[in-house]
């Protein structure tokens, strides 16, 4: 969860939040206003839901008012009706390069305890509906560990990807030890926490970390892209698949296959199931109303 040197700072241009804006998009109201991040909905039928971090001079460092404005947004498109995915994204130059250290440096253990420090962070890896990181630039402590919490990583080509938080006397908190170790093995897990050096997109595709790897003009478009593809499916139904492929790194593989196969009969009641196979036998579009 570190944020990068601040000496880095200086090297980038100040990114301008109008560069991942187009006139067409439609402003999203949570009910509140925000001071860290952009929410809209994105796409052509606006059923993807689109949460931007904006905190171009820290870097888009998490402070708690950006993940308590993260957490909010979540909970709105998640009792949206219209929206079937959920992409979040940064900047070109930084998706989060980590925790705000301001907010962390006089900290005591008592108050960590006691308060469950970063527990509100999981709320992005506890939203049924699908999550989509569209990662540009730096990734790095609680930014790796945030974009480890979406089921689905997109990267743009100059993305890096890292757990520095030994460089500061201190381990990932917000599981970046677990995900990580689960998505790139067991070695390259303890290289980078125990090392802190980082990882380029390339490399993290190569690991597994992440799916896809595009220019960095292009990420932002294609995670939304791969967000209508999702929320064109029975949005009830992707929510059962991704519980079910979430449950494979809790049970054991009879376990997960008994599980699957509890969801698959699941399916069974619905009428998405039904509408689904009845249009592939007649050869048509199916129509899912997500019931």
């Amino acid at each position: 969860m570190a944020l990068f040197y601040r000496s880095a700072a200086l090297l980038l241009k100040p990114y301008r939040a109008s560069q991942l804006l187009p006139s067409a998009a439609r402003l999203y109201s949570s009910g509140a206003q925000n001071n860290y991040i952009i929410v809209e909905k994105r796409g052509e039928k606006s059923d993807v839901g689109f949460i931007q971090l904006n905190r171009p001079k820290a870097l888009n460092a998490l402070c708690d008012g950006l993940m308590t404005e993260m957490g909010n947004a979540l909970d709105a498109f998640e009792a949206d009706k219209d929206i079937g995915a959920i992409v979040i994204t940064g900047s070109d130059r930084a998706f989060a390069a980590g925790a705000d250290i301001k907010e962390m440096q006089n900290r005591t253990f008592q108050e960590c305890y006691s308060g469950n420090f970063l527990a509100h962070w999981n709320r992005v890896s506890t939203v049924r509906k699908p999550v989509i990181a569209a990662v540009n630039g730096f990734a790095l402590g609680g930014g790796c560990e945030l974009a480890m919490m979406c089921d689905i990583i997109y990267a743009g080509e100059k993305a890096q990807f890292g757990q520095p938080e030994i460089l500061l006397g201190t381990i990932p908190g917000a599981g970046g030890t677990q995900r990580l170790t689960r998505a790139v093995s067991k070695s390259l897990a303890m290289e980078m926490v125990l090392t802190g050096d980082r990882i380029s997109a390339q490399e993290a595709k190569q690991s597994g970390l992440v799916s896809k790897v595009y220019p960095v003009d292009q990420l932002v478009s294609e995670a939304i892209r791969c967000g209508e593809k999702i929320a064109a499916n029975s949005k009830l139904v992707a929510a059962m698949a991704k519980e079910s492929v979430n449950a494979a790194y809790e049970l054991t593989l009879a376990e997960g296959n008994r599980f699957e196969k509890r969801l698959f009969h699941a399916t069974f009641a619905t009428d998405d199931r039904k509408e689904g196979m009845t249009a592939f036998v007649e050869k048509r579009k199916a129509n899912f109303e997500d019931k």
